[in-house]
C-alpha cells in the first residue's frame, strides 16, 4: 500500500471537517503531499521523518520548530500504519498541549480512511479479474485446467448456467453505469462482464430448468427501474451444465439477439430456445452452401421493394403455417394472404407443398432481413 496524494487530500479534508487545526499528511519520504495550508506542498517536513526513523509520535513546540528553521511547525506528527508498516506521517498545527487530545483521533481516522481506500481499490481489482475470466470463458479462451482453477478462485460452483445478455438500445456511460451498480448491489453473486458499449453479459446460476426460468419474473428485477422500458433487450442462451459450455450459451445468446433484431421484435425477454433454428442456422446462411439454397431468394427481393412479401413470408412461419393466424397478425384478410403466398411461389418458382423448397423458403424468411 502507498499513501498517494488521492488518499491523502482526503484524509485532510475529512479530518478538518472535525477539528479546527490545519493538518498535514506526508508521504514514506517525508514530503508534505496534503495539506490544509497549500503553501506547505511538497515540502520537507523534519518531523516527519523523525517519526518514520524512529517510529514513535514526536511533538514539536515553538522553540524546536524554530531551532529547525521552521522546516517543521509546532504540533503533533503521527506514523500511518498499515499492516505494521509505516507508510506515512499525519501531522496536526498548533501548540501541542492544545492539539494532543485530537491526536490519536486523527490517526485513527487516518488509518481508517487507508483501509477503507485499500479495500476498495482491492475490490477493484478483483472484479476487473474476474470479469476478464468471464470474457475468456465466453469467448472460449481457456483450458479446462484454467477454467477449473479460476472458477475455485472465484468461488464459481460447478452446476448449471445459462448466459444472459442485456443489450442497451440507447448506449450512454449513465446508464451502462447504471445497469452495472444496479447488479453489483442485488445480484453481486452473478458475475458479469461489459462485452460491448451497449451489451453486458451475466452468467446465470440455474436452479431450475430454462422452462421455469422463462415463468418466473425475476429476470425482468435484472433491470434498475430507473431504465425505462423499451431502452433495452434480455436475451437468455442455451443451459448449458459446465463452466467451460458458456461460450455456446454466449453465442446461442448472441445468435438469438441478432435474429430478434433483425425481425425488429418489441418484446423486451427473448430466449434461445424460442428461436432455436433460425439461431442456430445464422452462420450456416452465409457459407457458400447456404448462399446456394437461398439464391431464388434474390429475385423476390428484386420484385419486393416495401419488402412486403418477405415480411409476409416471416410472418406466416412465425404462426406456424396457420393462414388465419397469421393473417391476424398481418391484419389482412386470410384470401389476401393466399394471394402473396402465391405470388412468392411465382417470384422464387419454390412450392410450399414441396418439403425441401419450403425448407429453403423457410430458411430464407428466418435468415433475411
Amino acid at each position: 500500500m502507498k499513501l498517494n496524494k488521492t488518499i491523502a487530500q482526503l484524509i485532510v479534508r475529512r479530518t478538518m471537517q472535525i477539528i479546527p487545526n490545519s493538518v498535514n499528511v506526508m508521504d514514506e519520504n517525508g514530503i508534505i503531499i496534503a495539506s490544509g495550508d497549500v503553501a506547505r506542498l511538497n515540502q520537507r517536513h523534519t518531523g516527519a521523518i523523525l517519526v518514520l526513523r524512529n517510529n514513535r509520535a514526536i511533538e514539536i513546540d515553538d522553540e524546536l520548530a524554530k531551532k529547525w528553521n521552521y522546516e517543521a511547525r509546532a504540533g503533533i506528527n503521527l506514523p500511518i500504519t498499515y499492516l505494521g508498516s509505516n507508510i506515512g506521517v499525519v501531522g496536526i498545527s498548533g501548540d501541542p498541549n492544545n492539539v494532543r487530545p485530537y491526536a490519536e483521533l486523527v490517526k485513527m481516522a487516518a488509518e481508517l480512511i487507508v483501509e477503507q481506500s485499500a479495500l476498495l481499490e482491492k475490490e477493484r481489482w478483483d472484479r476487473r479479474y474476474k470479469e476478464e475470466f468471464v470474457l475468456q470463458l465466453v469467448r472460449g479462451g481457456l483450458s479446462h485446467k484454467q477454467i477449473s482453477q479460476q472458477a475455485t478462485f472465484f468461488q464459481l460452483e460447478a452446476r448449471a448456467y445459462t448466459v444472459i445478455l442485456i443489450k442497451l438500445q440507447s448506449a450512454t456511460a449513465e446508464n451502462l453505469q447504471l445497469l452495472l451498480a444496479h447488479f453489483e448491489h442485488h445480484f453481486s453473486n452473478i458475475a458479469t462482464a461489459v462485452v460491448d458499449l451497449d451489451k453486458v453479459i451475466l452468467i446465470y446460476p440455474l436452479t431450475h430448468n430454462l422452462d421455469a426460468l422463462k415463468r418466473s419474473k425475476i429476470l425482468l428485477e435484472l433491470i434498475p427501474n430507473t431504465l425505462s422500458i423499451g431502452n433495452y433487450r434480455i436475451v437468455v442462451g442455451m443451459s448449458v451444465s459446465t463452466l467451460s459450455q458458456l461460450d455456446f450459451a454466449y453465442q446461442t445468446a448472441l445468435q438469438t439477439l441478432n435474429y430478434v433484431e433483425g425481425i425488429h421484435s418489441k418484446k423486451i425477454l427473448h430466449f434461445f430456445l424460442d428461436y432455436k433454428l433460425p439461431a442456430l442456422l445464422a452462420d450456416f446462411v452465409h457459407s457458400w452452401q447456404g448462399k446456394e439454397l437461398l439464391a431464388p431468394f434474390h429475385t423476390l427481393i428484386e420484385h419486393d421493394d416495401c419488402r412486403l412479401l418477405l415480411k409476409t413470408l416471416q410472418q406466416y412461419f412465425l404462426s406456424n403455417c396457420d393462414l388465419s393466424h397469421a393473417s391476424q397478425k398481418l391484419f389482412i384478410h386470410p384470401n389476401t394472404l393466399r394471394y402473396r403466398l402465391n405470388k412468392i411461389e411465382r417470384i422464387t418458382s419454390l412450392f410450399f407443398n414441396k418439403i425441401d423448397d419450403k425448407f429453403i423458403l423457410f430458411l430464407g424468411a428466418v435468415s433475411l432481413k
